[in-house]
């Protein structure tokens, strides 16, 4: 039933509406939370080889409500991943003993433990935009962590045999392994700042045991085990339910996504200015480009013409890849300059007033991204002077 009630407050806080979309963290961060601890029965055994008791007297620990807390640091690798190490500490109260130390039955105990140790966690946040959920404003994330758990058990007894001397009071340590699954919400207005919930499953291995001290009235008929009887636990399994901070201190806003590409139209161009268009790839003069020089050598006649410049340009796109592809744009530019003085001194213009100019790629009509066919960038400009 706890369990029950346990998993349903989570699931009711991590539905909750948050504050803002919780964001993907580059760089390092710090993490804090604390909160509801629930262990799993755990069965134990009693007993020293050594003694007429050497096959030892089984049993099972009950644990009531408890605690538990981390605090950690680890670095966000801005893609979802996150690494990081943490420092954990836990307490449960036992209230009950079954099996052999209770006759079969189940007594009112006394006794508490309490862990500490350290984990390595490896974590991934889980960008909802990629399921077209953009404006949902969570960031869910799941992890695991293997580690090393320090427990002890401090003075656990039968209630109704009265309290004996200490005894449980070993420490021992083993192996542990979490899984964490949770998310994120930003607070708005602290940059860096999230508030987080998360349930986490722990489990720490066996072969924890201790020698208790004193005389032992575990057993519910006052049975006596000696100094120095061995007590040793199974594997322990852990519930937790967390709230916490997140600060993340790379929390720059990101970047503004790029802008929609906008064809800019030509600028208007000056009276004595004549626009000559290009195929992809070639230099030869179509029938509506030798139209266009006609009409710029005719006005070259009627007005005080003292130069002719014709400039030759390409788009950003080649038919060669790489440095050699700038190259080859350059001497395209100039080689459709070259058609157009042929066919201007054709038209009777003066080879003398025609200057010739190629610049490649450079000063386009249509702004484009790199390695883009744009038909107008494809020119040669014929201007009077």
């Amino acid at each position: 039933m706890r369990i029950r009630n346990a998993l349903l407050a989570m699931t009711s806080m991590v539905a909750l509406p948050s504050f803002a979309m919780a964001s993907t963290i580059t760089g390092p961060y710090v993490d804090m939370a604390g909160g509801y601890n629930l262990v799993q029965h755990q069965q134990f055994r009693q007993g020293n080889p050594g003694t007429s008791h050497g096959r030892g007297i089984g049993g099972n620990a009950h644990s009531g409500t408890g605690f538990n807390g981390y605090l950690s640091t680890g670095y966000g690798f801005g893609n979802g991943l996150r690494l990081e190490i943490e420092g954990t500490y836990n307490q449960t109260h036992i209230t009950r003993l079954g099996g052999a130390f209770a006759a079969g039955g189940n007594r009112k105990a006394h006794g508490k433990s309490e862990g500490w140790g350290g984990f390595a966690n490896v974590l991934y946040d889980i960008d909802l935009g990629m399921f077209g959920l953009n404006d949902v404003p969570v960031t869910p994330f799941v992890g695991i962590g293997a580690g090393y758990m320090w427990q002890r058990y401090r003075k656990v007894y039968n209630r109704s045999t009265g309290r004996p001397d200490p005894n449980f009071n070993n420490t021992q340590g083993g192996f542990a392994a979490q899984f964490i699954a949770g998310a994120a919400y930003d607070i708005p207005g602290v940059p860096g700042l999230a508030l987080t919930t998360q349930y986490r499953f722990m489990g720490q291995t066996g072969s924890m045991s201790g020698v208790t001290s004193g005389r032992q009235y575990l057993h519910n008929n006052n049975e006596n085990h000696g100094k120095g009887d061995r007590v040793s636990f199974n594997t322990r399994y852990t519930h937790q339910f967390m709230l916490g901070l997140r600060y993340a201190f790379n929390n720059a806003p990101p970047p503004p996504p790029p802008a929609p590409h906008v064809v800019v139209p030509p600028p208007a161009q000056a009276a004595r200015t004549y626009l000559v268009f290009f195929d992809w790839d070639k230099s030869n003069l179509t029938g509506r480009a030798r139209d266009i020089v006609a009409q710029a050598a005719q006005a070259s006649t009627h007005v005080q013409t003292t130069r002719i410049e014709v400039n030759g340009y390409t788009d950003n796109s080649a038919a060669h890849p790489g440095p050699r592809g700038e190259k080859y744009n350059m001497g395209l530019s100039l080689r459709r300059a070259n058609s157009v003085k042929a066919e201007l001194i054709r038209l009777g213009v003066p080879a003398t007033a025609i200057d010739i100019h190629g610049y490649g790629d450079a000063n386009p009509l249509v702004a484009t991204a790199k390695n883009t066919r744009e038909p107008q960038n494809r020119r040669v400009e014929i201007i009077l002077k």
